[in-house]
């Protein structure tokens, strides 16, 4: 058994090592697992991997990354700026404080890291440059930035973790609401401590109250998104899936018949880069379900119980050494593979120490969203670096105090659980 559990983990680290693609290395780790131990069938392992596919709230991830390529197609984020701008620009190193802003709305509208620095990145990045920031800066601000988008609903690994831990994917959505808006405002400050350093002003002068109005009404069609999707499952007027058909109609609606941003052309790279993001999010959750299986199988989640609560029962001293393992492995593991692989194993040692599932899927997702900062695996870092022309150890070094600024807020998320629960009011 031993054997079988060791021999599974060295080679989802080999393949790691070797650049395999995530879902890929996970379902070849799970092969060597089955092998190992000869005592659970194939046919087991792949009848797993079917039904966890087979799960109502999943169908929201594919509606929601719809919606999210549909925008980013579209003038939504062009719109977003716009008003951030009239909010903030005015204030030290106001063009940085703009990008945070405008990736809190975008992470409302796409839920995707990447997405959100490509979109929000690719428009403020050479921007910021022409004013007189540096192109570090610049680069990192947006790359920090667009960790929002998984943070804030609604979020493709929100709704992984629901139906990883059997929890209400619409009370995830709520609750994260608080949170990331809360790290958006830490990275904000970061931003202002170092602007203040590097004297870099605001844009200009402080935007009257009627600016702001027309700059919002412009953008009513983009801010309406999260108020819809929030509104209708705090509503209970529909579920998170329901919710994420209705934001993709909406999306189209608004987009191609009253804005008329979309063509033919973009449709089709929409439904293709939907598909392709769909499907590879999906190999992951049925490889990592495999995975899990196994784990299981082995009784891996009891024995991390018993390491873990052998070390201590104060809380105050497992939750850290928890935090410090989920960076640890956010460092060189895809998000959605962390949730889905460490949720099974964590949640029974959180339960024993009293944390609520709700708060600790928040905790997650924030701990996760830090893996898109950290090479060897940082997709923001490469995408940073791909739009300021800048390269991946510049980009790193200039990621981290904002990086520090996360782990901080993450620490006040942790040991002030109302940041997370007050909203959803559990």
């Amino acid at each position: 058994m031993e054997t079988a559990i060791i021999l599974t983990f060295v080679a989802l680290a080999a393949f790691l090592l070797l650049s395999v693609p995530i879902g890929i290395a996970i379902g070849m780790s799970v092969i060597v697992g089955v092998w190992a131990g000869d005592m659970l069938p194939y046919e087991f392992i792949i009848q797993k991997m079917v039904t966890s596919l087979d799960v109502f709230p999943l169908m929201a991830v594919p509606f929601f990354i719809m919606a999210g390529e549909i925008m980013q197609k579209g003038s939504m984020a062009q719109r977003l700026l716009t008003v951030s701008k009239k909010l903030v620009g005015h204030m030290t190193g106001g063009m940085a404080h703009i990008s945070v802003l405008t990736s809190m709305f975008y992470g409302a509208l796409s839920g995707s890291a990447p997405a959100t620095v490509a979109a929000v990145g690719g428009i403020m990045v050479p921007s910021m440059i022409k004013e007189g920031y540096s192109r570090s800066f610049s680069t990192a601000v947006n790359t920090a930035a667009g960790c929002l988008g998984v943070m804030i609903p609604p979020s493709v690994p929100l709704i992984i973790y629901g139906t990883t831990a059997g929890v209400s994917v619409g009370d995830l959505f709520i609750a994260g609401v608080v949170p990331g808006v809360f790290v958006g405002i830490c990275l904000m400050i970061c931003s202002y401590v170092i602007s203040k350093k590097h004297g870099y002003t605001g844009t200009g002068d402080r935007a009257g109250f009627k600016e702001i109005m027309i700059a919002t009404k412009e953008a009513l069609v983009a801010l309406m998104v999260p108020l819809i999707v929030l509104g209708g499952i705090y509503g209970g007027l529909t579920t998170p899936t329901e919710a994420g058909v209705i934001a993709v109609l909406y999306a189209f609606v608004a987009e191609g018949i009253f804005l008329r941003t979309l063509s033919w052309r973009k449709v089709a790279e929409i439904f293709k880069g939907t598909a392709l993001t769909t499907s590879s999010i999906f190999l992951v959750v049925a490889t990592a379900t495999a995975l899990g299986q196994i784990l299981l199988f082995y009784n891996v989640p009891e024995m991390l119980v018993e390491i873990l609560v052998g070390i201590s029962d104060n809380r105050y001293v497992l939750i850290p050494i928890i935090l410090v393992f989920l960076l640890i492995m956010g460092t060189f593991m895809d998000a959605l593979a962390n949730i889905l692989i460490l949720t099974p194993l964590l949640l029974p040692v959180v339960k024993v120490l009293g944390m609520n599932p709700i708060h600790f899927g928040i905790i997650m997702i924030v701990c996760s969203s830090m893996g898109f900062l950290t090479p060897p695996v940082g997709v923001n870092l490469f995408v940073g670096c791909s739009i300021g022309n800048i390269s991946i150890e510049k980009l790193s070094a200039a990621v981290m105090p904002f990086l520090f600024t996360m782990v901080l807020a993450l620490l006040a998320i942790v040991f002030i659980p109302q940041i997370s629960l007050w909203l959803p009011g559990l």
